[in-house]
């Protein structure tokens, strides 16, 4: 680490028990000027004093919660438990990001949106409105999650146990993210058939896809 590029100043907020303290600039970086003041903490070790990252606004990062990269914390925002928001992810609003999640590359997480449990969100993903994601749920790519229907994942799947995140993309598709694999709901049928075949497996997953047709709007019967 370097030379630190913010402090802890006496304006705070008692919260759940914990003191979150008011930053304010010490240097300029990023598009944060020198006297700035930024969002909330609880100590030094929830914001990195490396990089760009920032907390801005109102929003609150505490517990063993970490923000760095170039990432930005702002609104309304929280994030805290053991979560991590890095890379470009930009975290604001009143959304919510705790437990062990991850939100980093240039994820946007915003609204009323949570994120939480075990989840991940990365690539160019966008969580907004008043979606959850949760479990050991991983959205990436061009995902447009903007509710709750928006997204859905089934855990302890196939022949490691893995987790499987059907979503709804930017152009309204239903995108599909398992292990490596990252594609269309056609494009995942094929590489079931091609892997598993007519095997235990390939029926397992091929009953996810058609259930979450149903539950992203695909089939028939949802429209």
């Amino acid at each position: 680490m370097g030379q630190k590029k913010y402090e802890l100043i006496s304006e705070t907020k008692y919260f759940l028990g914990k003191t979150l303290y008011r930053i304010k600039a010490l240097i300029s970086f990023g598009d944060v000027k020198i006297g700035d003041i930024g969002g909330f903490v609880e100590s030094d070790k929830n914001l990195s004093h490396d990089g760009n990252a920032r907390v801005c606004g109102d929003a609150r990062v505490y517990g063993n919660a970490q923000v760095y990269g170039d990432a930005r914390v702002y609104g309304d925002a929280r994030v805290y438990g053991n979560a991590q928001v890095y890379g470009n992810a930009r975290v604001c609003g009143d959304a919510r990001v705790y437990g062990n999640a991850r939100v980093y590359g240039n994820a946007q997480v915003y609204g009323d949106a949570r994120v939480y449990g075990d989840a991940r969100v990365w690539g160019n993903a966008q969580v907004w409105g008043d979606a959850w994601v949760c479990g050991d749920a991983r959205v990436w790519g061009d995902a447009w999650v903007a509710t709750k229907s928006s997204v859905f994942w089934i855990s302890c799947i196939g022949s490691r146990n893995g987790t499987t995140t059907f979503f709804k993309s930017k152009n309204k598709e239903i995108k599909v993210a398992c292990g490596c694999f990252y594609g269309t709901l056609d494009e995942f049928s094929q590489k079931v058939n091609q892997t598993h075949g007519d095997s235990f497996y390939g029926k397992c997953y091929q009953a996810t896809i058609e259930l979450a047709k149903i539950r992203l709007g695909e089939s028939d019967d949802a429209k």
